[in-house]
């Protein structure tokens, strides 16, 4: 059963719970991590805000890890109860909230894995595939479906790289803190995964030219 979006939950926070003018140092253009400080204060506008600067990113990375839509769905709100949960106590330690954000989605994410099948690793290809900068790779006519196939040969942690990279948008720091390794590590494994799909994809072209010709 799908719950409603968290958007609308949002709008029904008692005004009781908002501190009188707890927004109006905010202005149009409030990082994330002074959204959060704000919303971690009680208040429900700056919560709203922190809501819409994540939902997209946060959607789009859930739903390049889950194969179903639907579940990506219900993750995605799950994420947002877990993000508002821990709010109260959230105190800003220089690390960027988006990390802690995207930490919270990937263990929600694992977790529904473990529920589903304990030894699969479930990605959708074609969201993370649609993410990936088409002109990263040079893609003509047939490589997407190739690209779909050459995802599947990458590694857990190259394709854990690109969704963060690509799908969530972070920057290696970001995506460090998120798989606990370090930035030049993230650096690593998304250089290798495209270098990895650009191998495997001038490979299918070989193998489709050869085709060709002898047919």
């Amino acid at each position: 059963m799908h719950e409603p979006p968290l958007s609308a939950s949002l709008a029904t926070t008692p005004a009781a719970a908002v501190p009188r003018g707890a927004g109006a140092a905010l202005d149009g253009a409030a990082s994330v991590d002074d959204l959060a400080r704000a919303a971690s204060a009680g208040d429900a506008q700056a919560l709203g805000r922190l809501y819409g600067a994540l939902v997209g990113p946060i959607s789009r990375y859930v739903t390049a890890r889950l194969r179903r839509r639907e579940d990506a769905e219900d993750v995605t709100h799950l994420v947002f109860e877990r993000i508002v949960a821990a709010l109260p106590r959230y105190r800003h330690d220089g690390k960027p909230f988006a990390a802690f954000a995207f930490r919270v989605a990937r263990n929600a994410v694992i977790d529904h894995q473990r529920r589903l099948r304990p030894t699969a690793a479930l990605w959708s290809i074609a969201e993370l595939a649609d993410a990936i900068e088409l002109e990263t790779l040079s893609l003509r006519g047939e490589s997407i479906r190739e690209l779909h196939a050459a995802i599947r040969r990458l590694t857990p942690d190259q394709r854990e790289a690109l969704a963060l990279r690509y799908s969530a948008g972070l920057t290696a720091e970001e995506a460090a803190l998120v798989m606990g390794r370090r930035a030049g590590t993230i650096r690593g494994l998304t250089f290798r995964a495209i270098e990895s799909l650009r191998r495997f994809l001038s490979a299918e072209d070989a193998e489709t030219a050869r085709t060709q010709k002898t047919g």
